[in-house]
């Protein structure tokens, strides 16, 4: 029982700290997301984030529990958005500002979604704590 309560500690922590990572991703892009084009030409590029299954690891010949971790950062190559404005700064031969290509309303639904996830590993981590607490209180 005790090596099942800590996987699921181990399981529910590893998918906390993946989702705490996305979170920070997440704020990366959009104080990004107005940003135009620097001095080299190019524009930030919003980044993603792709996880991956991790083996836990195992424990008295015992298969481990499965988890999650972050497999890889990459930047999205969509182009970035251009807007005319011949007066900018930073505008172009033709007029235009390169703006990043970070879409406010795809960050803000990734930004709820990896909040909610965050929260519910934390739920079942508080869960398995008190579920662990009562076992100990009983063999007493």
């Amino acid at each position: 029982m005790t090596m099942s309560m800590l996987n699921i500690f181990n399981v529910a922590g590893s998918a906390t700290s993946a989702q705490s990572q996305r979170l920070n991703i997440v704020a990366s892009n959009l104080a990004n997301a107005d940003t135009v084009a620097g001095p080299d030409g190019s524009a930030y590029k919003a980044r993603q984030i792709t996880f991956q299954a991790q083996l836990l690891g195992t424990a008295g010949g015992n298969a481990g529990a499965a988890g999650v971790t972050v497999s890889n950062i990459s930047e999205d190559q969509t182009p970035g958005r251009r807007v005319l404005d011949p007066k900018h700064p930073s505008a172009d031969a033709d007029g235009y500002v390169t703006y990043s290509n970070v879409n406010a309303i795809e960050e803000v639904v990734n930004m709820i979604s990896a909040s909610r996830s965050y929260q519910n590993n934390v739920e079942v981590m508080n869960t398995a704590k008190t579920l662990l607490l009562k076992t100990l209180q009983m063999g007493n």
